[in-house]
């Protein structure tokens, strides 16, 4: 099945399954996450949209707790992104695709990254909205720095095999609400 057919499948069942009141172990999570953070470590997460997964919890959690300093995504020309430093207590602003963003006032590198999932395999691939945003922004900051990527996505997201190409990235964990893949 190529990939747009997968992305609606899925994308279906995610909007379907949303109304489950599926949620994701968030101690858990972070007890996993914690393994990996210390004070000086850049997170760089996401903000909800299209029934993907609430991570808000965790990243207050870690900001709180731990001191990390979070980063989300700003979308820019050419399906690129870059992240910016962003605090659970600043105001975001809507994007062209009605995304919230941060305002772009310091740009960061982060170390580890919650990437957004339409569908994943065993393999630690995933298939996103295709525009290959989380994809260009791996292969660039992975040239920089040791980049970990966590994948977050509810177990009925997982598909047989993801159809790769040269682009896609590999993900180093996925965690769903059953099981965690390394």
């Amino acid at each position: 099945m190529i990939k747009s057919k997968i992305r609606k499948k899925i994308l279906y069942i995610r909007e379907k399954n949303n109304n489950k009141n599926l949620k994701l172990p968030f101690l858990k999570i972070f007890k996993e996450i914690k393994k990996k953070v210390t004070k000086n470590k850049i997170i760089g997460g996401y903000y909800p949209v299209n029934f993907e997964i609430d991570i808000l919890e965790i990243l207050k959690l870690l900001e709180k707790k731990i001191g990390v300093q979070i980063s989300l995504p700003v979308i820019k020309k050419n399906n690129e992104m870059d992240f910016y430093n962003w605090s659970t207590k600043s105001l975001l602003k809507l994007n062209k695709f009605g995304i919230p963003e941060p305002e772009k006032i310091k740009k960061v590198f982060p170390d580890i990254i919650f990437v957004p999932i339409v569908a994943f395999d065993n393999r630690l691939y995933r298939i996103g909205y295709g525009g290959g945003y989380y994809d260009r922004y791996i292969q660039k900051i992975s040239n920089k720095k040791n980049l970990f990527k966590i994948g977050i996505a509810h177990s009925c997201q997982k598909i047989n095999k993801v159809p790769i190409n040269k682009y896609d990235k590999k993900l180093d964990i996925i965690i769903t609400e059953k099981y965690i893949l390394r």
